[in-house]
C-alpha cells in the first residue's frame, strides 16, 4: 500500500481491517480459556508470542510478575507510548469483564502501528498487565518503573455506556481477624470469647457507617472464617472487606473508620483484633482531558460517539488509576451491553464473546492506535497531554472533570 496515499489514520483503519480476523480469533482463545490473576500464562502468551512474531521485542515476567510482559517496538527514550493490555478472568465467571476484549484491542493497535512509527526516536510499548481483577499488577509495574518516560497510557475497557473517561474510585481491599477463646456454648460460656459475635458486631456497625459515608463510599465484606461447629464458641472469625471511596484521600478516611469500628467491636466482647491490608491499594483514576479528547474524536469517525460519564455513578475501581497518578492516561468504556446491565454477571461474559463485544473491541483499537500515533508522531499533542496532566496536580483535582 502507498502511504503517501492516504493518511496515517486512513492506514491505521486498514490495517486492524486486515488483522480484524486473528484478534477475534485471539479474542476468542481468552474467553473460551479464562484464567485468574496471576495465573494467565496461557493469555501472556499467546498476546506475547503474537506480538513477538510482528516484530517486536518482548520482556516476559518483568515486576515480579510471571504472567506479565512488555512489548517493545523502537529504541528512543521520546516519545513513548503505553498500549495496556489486561487479561485476567473472574471466578466462576469468566471474562465476565470482558478483559478478553481489552488485551485483543491493545494488540490489534500495537499490530497497526508497528509499521508506522513515526519518528525512529519514538517507542512504543505493549504492556501485558496481569491481576487487574485481584492484586494490581499495575501498581507492581508502576512501582518496577514500567511506565517511566512514557507520555501517554492508554486502554479500554468494554461496559454498559459509551463514556469518554471513567469514574473509576478508590480502592483497597483489608482483612479483618477476631481472636477470641474456644468455649462449650452452654457448659461453661463464660469461659469463651465468641470471636463471630465480634464479627457479627463489626458488619452491623458498617451497615451503620454506610448510612453517612459521603457519594462514592462504600464498604462490602465477606466472611471468610466464622468457626467449624455450632457447639463450639469460635475463638477465630474473620472477614474481608473492600473498601472504595470517590477520592484517594476519602479512601484514607475510610480505612480509619472502619479499623475504629473493628476496635470499638473487639473491645465490646473482649476479643483480640488484627487488621491487614490485602493485595495493592488502587487510587482513583484520574483522565487526561486532552488524550480524551483526541480518542473520542477518532471513535467519533467510527461513528461512535463517546459522552462524559453520568454524575455520581462510580463503576468500580482499577489499578489503572495507580498508573493515571504517574503518566497522562485514558480509560474509555464502549458499550457491549444497555445501561440496564452490568459487568461481572453472566450476560455481560455472553456478550464478551459474541458480535457485540467483537464490535467493540475493533472500534477500541482503532482508536488507541490513532490516538497512540497523534502522541508518537506531534510534539504539541504530547506537550498538551503532559499540561493537562500537570494542570490537574497543581490545582489539586481529585476527580476528573
Amino acid at each position: 500500500m502507498n502511504l503517501a496515499q492516504i493518511t496515517p489514520h486512513e492506514y491505521i483503519g486498514t490495517r486492524i481491517k486486515a488483522l480484524s480476523r486473528r484478534l477475534w480469533e485471539v479474542s476468542l482463545e481468552l474467553h473460551a480459556n479464562p484464567e485468574l490473576s496471576y495465573h494467565e500464562l496461557r493469555a501472556s502468551t499467546i498476546l506475547s508470542e503474537e506480538l513477538a512474531s510482528a516484530g517486536f521485542g518482548v520482556d516476559r515476567g518483568g515486576a515480579g510478575l510471571p504472567t506479565s510482559f512488555v512489548a517493545r517496538a523502537g529504541s528512543g527514550d521520546s516519545p513513548r507510548v503505553a498500549l495496556i493490555l489486561e487479561y485476567d478472568a473472574l471466578p466462576g465467571l469468566g471474562h465476565a469483564c470482558g478483559h478478553n476484549l481489552i488485551a485483543a484491542a491493545g494488540l490489534g493497535a500495537a499490530l497497526a502501528l508497528r509499521d508506522l512509527l513515526p519518528t525512529p526516536e519514538g517507542t512504543l510499548l505493549v504492556v501485558g498487565s496481569p491481576a487487574e481483577e485481584d492484586g494490581g499488577g499495575k501498581v507492581a509495574q508502576v512501582e518496577a518503573g514500567v511506565f517511566d518516560g512514557v507520555d501517554a497510557a492508554l486502554m479500554f475497557h468494554p461496559g454498559v455506556h459509551n463514556w469518554s473517561w471513567a469514574p473509576l474510585t478508590a480502592m483497597v481491599e483489608m482483612r479483618i481477624t477476631f481472636h477470641g477463646r474456644a468455649a462449650h456454648p452452654t457448659g461453661n460460656p463464660d469461659d469463651g470469647v465468641d470471636a463471630l459475635r465480634s464479627l457479627i458486631q463489626l458488619f452491623n456497625a458498617l451497615t451503620e457507617l454506610q448510612r453517612i459515608t459521603p457519594n462514592g463510599s462504600h464498604v462490602q465484606g465477606i466472611v471468610t472464617e466464622g468457626g467449624k461447629a455450632t457447639n463450639i464458641l469460635p475463638d477465630l472469625a474473620e472477614g474481608r472487606f473492600c473498601l472504595r471511596a470517590m477520592t484517594t484521600e476519602a479512601l484514607d478516611e475510610l480505612v480509619r473508620q472502619v479499623t475504629q469500628c473493628a476496635g470499638k467491636a473487639a473491645e465490646a466482647t473482649g476479643a483480640e483484633v488484627t487488621i491487614a491490608q490485602e493485595g495493592a491499594a488502587y487510587t482513583h483514576f484520574q483522565s487526561n482531558p486532552a488524550l480524551t479528547e483526541a480518542f473520542t474524536r477518532h471513535l467519533a469517525r467510527l461513528g461512535i460517539e463517546a459522552t462524559e460519564p453520568d454524575p455520581d455513578v462510580f463503576l468500580g475501581s482499577s489499578d489503572i488509576g495507580n498508573v493515571s497518578t504517574r503518566v497522562p492516561t485514558i480509560h474509555p468504556f464502549l458499550r457491549i451491553l444497555p445501561p440496564d446491565h452490568s459487568d461481572h454477571t453472566p450476560a455481560f461474559a455472553a456478550a464478551a464473546g459474541d458480535e457485540r463485544g467483537r464490535a467493540a473491541m475493533l472500534a477500541a483499537a482503532e482508536a488507541l492506535a490513532c490516538t497512540a500515533y497523534d502522541v508518537l508522531s506531534d510534539p504539541t499533542a504530547r506537550a498538551l497531554a503532559w499540561e493537562t496532566f500537570q494542570e490537574r496536580r497543581n490545582r489539586g483535582l481529585e476527580v476528573a472533570e
